[in-house]
């Protein structure tokens, strides 16, 4: 990495950081380069990477079907085109050791990103003990420390997720707080959609608190109201757009019909937004 590079990355790094602060940070998660760059054009401060599009896009299943060096490049090439922060949603952190966490630290930061998602879930739908994820948390800060980035760690909290709390229990809260005191900058809590547990949440973990919006579910400023100050949505966009080739590839097979192909981006506005 350039030293110019390294100055814009740290650069990034502070706003990103700045962005919890001083106003609630929406994330439209994003998989490719051109779902980061239609993103962007939206209006997004920031990009958060979403492990399942990534893995689909590659023809993966998520939840370990996405290896290291498959998760970086498409980082990457994400970055590269990105002009404001990016966050990379690291699963379990692409190897069970110390040494194979910092591996990916390093190639994550040397990708371009700015944050992480780090999960504590594990194969088989159980946690990993709060004491060793506080250890992996710990090396990532070394890490990233020794690559003077000030990486945002958004600690991700599966319990909810996998059915084993209902966000409202002091273990969860203790895990939260556990995983602050090893260098947590944020709490993200995935399975939460009440406000109250949101409250319940806000008003006892220090860092700010992320949670994920899905279809159906309470909106992003009531998600706010209740005290977050991450919202992001995950695997959600990208299932949309699955779901439109689905769709249209079905229609076009069975009878013959187009109609799911109305109402695609313009392929001169498409083409137009790459150099």
């Amino acid at each position: 990495m350039s030293n110019e590079d390294r100055r814009l990355l740290v650069e990034k790094a502070t706003l990103f950081r700045s962005l919890h602060q001083d106003q609630p940070l929406v994330l439209a998660n994003v998989w490719d380069g051109a779902s980061v760059v239609l993103v962007q054009q939206a209006g997004a401060l920031a990009l958060g990477t979403t492990s399942a599009g990534v893995a689909w896009s590659l023809g993966r299943s998520d939840g370990g079907g996405l290896n290291r060096d498959q998760a970086i490049d498409a980082l990457g090439r994400m970055a590269a085109v990105a002009t404001v922060p990016v966050t990379a949603d690291i699963e379990t952190g692409y190897g069970e050791s110390l040494d194979e966490l910092s591996t990916t630290i390093q190639q994550v930061i040397a990708a371009g990103a700015v944050g992480i998602n780090i999960e504590d879930g594990m194969p088989g739908g159980t946690l990993r003990p709060v004491a060793e994820q506080q250890g992996r948390l710990a090396r990532i800060r070394e890490v990233a420390q020794e690559q003077g980035i000030d990486l945002f760690i958004n600690a991700r909290l599966d319990a909810v997720l996998f059915g084993l709390d209902d966000g409202t229990s002091r273990s969860i809260i203790d895990r939260a707080l556990a995983l602050v005191e090893a260098g947590a900058d944020g709490i993200f809590v995935p399975g939460v959609g009440d406000v109250g547990v949101i409250k319940l949440l806000a008003d006892q973990i220090s860092v700010p608190l992320n949670v994920m919006m899905g279809a159906g579910g309470i909106s992003v400023s009531e998600a706010v109201e209740a005290g977050a100050r991450r919202v992001s949505v995950g695997m959600a966009i990208s299932q949309i757009a699955y779901a439109s080739v689905k769709n249209a590839a079905a229609e076009l097979l069975s009878d013959g019909s187009c109609e799911s192909l109305v109402g695609g981006v313009d392929y001169g506005e498409m083409n137009g937004l790459f150099c």
